[in-house]
């Protein structure tokens, strides 16, 4: 989806259960490399019914890499120089309430933050850019996706709030229960800073939250097995696929740029004056912010 009328390019970050697509032909893994250091794994390219696909698996083949390790900058960083315009971020969750039993998928408009041990910023000093995260998400996306799980009859709900935690542990039921407290809907430890990185690379981002089981607040929750864990995981792996290959369709019509503002973010964003920007990280953030930059 660019200005000049070229055709949109959908990424996929697959998180924890998801560790490829469906149908996609024409498919290659390729070595993007980039300044931010290691991604997650190489790229999956290919197509699905001519729409253009890159695919991520977050945690690396085999699931290496757990949420504080990740890369998140050079993650976002490949997809942009992949060409990427939108990205599905499909991931795992726990749930806060008792209205999205294991098996929904949360279609996630806000997040809260509390994660404190990962770099979360392309900008820093010698080029600072302050981005506007008061809507997180891309609706447009969030738009296609709701249609598709109704399409698909998947149990889902438009709109929550998603708790990202640091990890690799889970919540204690103090946390638990605060977090419920403030209203939020799921947790997890992987879509923060990803959907921050995403807006100051100007994608497009939407996270489609599955739940796999209730958080630690639910009385029953001691009683859930990890077999019975794993067989949800799965479950919501195949349907998260075929929400994939649903949604393509929706999206490889648009040929503008994103009407909500998605991939102009950072126009009123870049404070530092030219003059005193530093050259160095200037060249880091040739696919990022190389729009405002050149």
């Amino acid at each position: 989806m660019a200005d000049q009328g070229g055709q949109p390019v959908i990424g996929v970050i697959g998180g924890s259960g998801l560790y490829d697509i469906d149908g996609l032909t024409n498919t290659r893994w390729q070595t993007v490399n980039s300044p931010w250091g290691t991604p997650s794994d190489q790229l999956l390219f290919g197509e699905l019914d001519g729409q253009p696909m890159v695919f991520l698996p977050r945690h690396g083949r085999g699931h290496r890499i757990p949420p504080s390790g990740l890369n998140y900058r050079a993650n976002i960083d490949v997809m942009k120089r992949a060409g990427v315009t939108e990205i599905l971020s499909v991931s795992a969750v726990g749930s806060l309430k008792a209205d999205l039993p294991p098996g929904t998928f949360v279609i996630v408009d806000q997040f809260i933050d509390r994660t404190f041990a990962r770099e979360k910023s392309f900008f820093g000093e010698g080029l600072v850019a302050h981005v506007s995260m008061a809507h997180p998400t891309c609706g447009r996306l969030g738009d296609a996706v709701e249609e598709s799980c109704r399409d698909l009859g998947i149990p889902h709900q438009r709109g929550g709030t998603y708790l990202v935690m640091e990890g690799p542990q889970f919540s204690t039921r103090a946390e638990s229960e605060l977090y419920r407290a403030w209203g939020c809907d799921v947790i997890g430890m992987t879509n923060m800073p990803e959907a921050k990185l995403a807006r100051e690379a100007e994608i497009c981002y939407c996270t489609v939250a599955m739940v796999t089981d209730y958080d630690c607040w639910h009385p029953d929750h001691d009683a859930v097995t990890v077999e019975a864990i794993v067989k949800v995981l799965l479950d919501n792996a195949d349907k998260g696929r075929a929400l994939v290959k649903a949604v393509a369709p929706h999206l490889s019509g648009q040929t503008t740029a994103c009407a909500k503002g998605c991939q102009h973010a950072l126009d009123a964003a870049l404070i530092t004056h030219p003059d005193a920007r530093d050259p160095a990280l200037m060249a880091k953030l040739d696919a990022v912010a190389g729009r405002m930059l050149g």
